[in-house]
């Protein structure tokens, strides 16, 4: 039996700094819509993670 995390968040990436509270984890902030998905796709690709859009302006990078 496996009780250790498997999935965790590496980083958040959001264009509004307001959405955010609290931390735990490095967050970048993208001047625009278009920074925000390349550098979302940049660190998934560095961290072998995925990115997953929270639909509010906010992105995590989540190692599964």
């Amino acid at each position: 039996m496996d009780n250790g995390m498997r999935d965790y968040i590496l980083a958040i990436i959001t264009t509004d700094l307001s959405l955010l509270q609290g931390g735990g984890c490095p967050v970048f902030l993208a001047k625009d819509a278009t920074q925000q998905n390349k550098i979302s796709m940049l660190l998934a690709r560095i961290l072998g993670a995925n990115v997953h859009d929270l639909e509010n302006g906010v992105y995590l990078i989540v190692k599964h």
